[in-house]
């Protein structure tokens, strides 16, 4: 996640939110901290509609990524997979 993203939050929660495996997560993490999710933020999380610049994988930097869409219809994001590492993530 963008750092500018994480602006207002204690450092404990931004430890917190390093745990978090899917948006589902986070979004729950933010319920339970009793955070209110800017409209930036809560694109980020739900995928937004627009295009990802993760091109690149933030374990290896390797530039051979598979992009793919995940959610349910309604709350859609990207999830990666770096094909040099294996590393996973969405964004």
């Amino acid at each position: 996640m963008k750092k500018e993203l994480l602006k207002g939050l204690t450092k404990e929660q931004i430890e917190k939110i390093k745990t978090c495996e899917n948006s589902n997560d986070l979004l729950q993490l933010a319920k339970d901290e009793g955070v209110e999710l800017t409209d930036e933020q809560l694109n980020a999380v739900s995928g937004g509609c627009g295009e990802s610049t993760s091109s690149t994988c933030p374990k290896c930097g390797s530039d051979k990524v598979k992009k793919e869409k995940h959610g349910n219809g309604f709350f859609m994001h990207n999830a990666y997979t770096c094909k040099s590492c294996g590393y996973e993530w969405d964004d």
